[in-house]
């Protein structure tokens, strides 16, 4: 089954995953999303689909953002996908050796989209800031946060883009279990 909006994608979800199912339908609103825009929301929603990796949750996201955000910030979302995916790797190995002079060593790895993402700053860094949650790397969350609180953005605003990056993580998961479960009952009933 390929779903191909949000809707289809929450009623796909399995039966154990009704939570998922519920926050899904809140957090992308701005009911259920504090002080963000609606662009900022399916902003980072589209950054953290991309960041899970799920084709079906990042077509479905990408989908109902289409009709929400810019192509600027379509890509940007992306961008900040692609970027964290190193800098998460590269700076939580920094971070978590200890090594004074490991971390002294300039990285040499170009990241000149952080400063230039084709959009505001600050939304490029709350995407970032979703993408580096899922990624789980402290150091890059830090100095997200650091920039987000600079650029304007409230801490229920932060909090609110993490509930998003939470969720939509959580819903790649399910998505990928449920996956998962089909493919080896239909391996299971070609061996019997």
């Amino acid at each position: 089954m390929t779903e191909l909006n949000l809707e289809s994608l929450r009623e796909s979800l399995p039966a154990y995953a009704k939570d998922i199912k519920l926050n899904l339908g809140n957090v992308l609103t701005t009911e259920g999303s504090g002080d963000l825009t609606i662009n900022q929301i399916m902003g980072v929603a589209l950054a953290s689909a991309y960041a899970t990796r799920n084709i079906k949750v990042i077509g479905a996201i990408a989908y109902e953002a289409a009709s929400v955000i810019s192509q600027a910030e379509q890509e940007a979302a992306k961008s900040a996908s692609a970027i964290m995916a190193m800098n998460n790797i590269y700076y939580r190995f920094i971070h978590l050796v200890h090594d004074e002079e490991l971390g002294k060593l300039p990285p040499k790895l170009r990241m000149n989209v952080i400063g230039s993402p084709g959009i505001a700053k600050v939304e490029f860094e709350l995407y970032s800031l979703a993408v580096s949650a899922i990624n789980g790397c402290g150091m890059c969350m830090e100095a997200h946060v650091h920039e987000v609180l600079k650029g304007g953005i409230s801490k229920l605003g932060i909090q609110s883009s993490i509930r998003i990056a939470a969720v939509i993580n959580a819903t790649a998961q399910a998505i990928s279990n449920r996956d998962a479960e089909n493919a080896l009952h239909n391996k299971s009933e070609l061996a019997a």
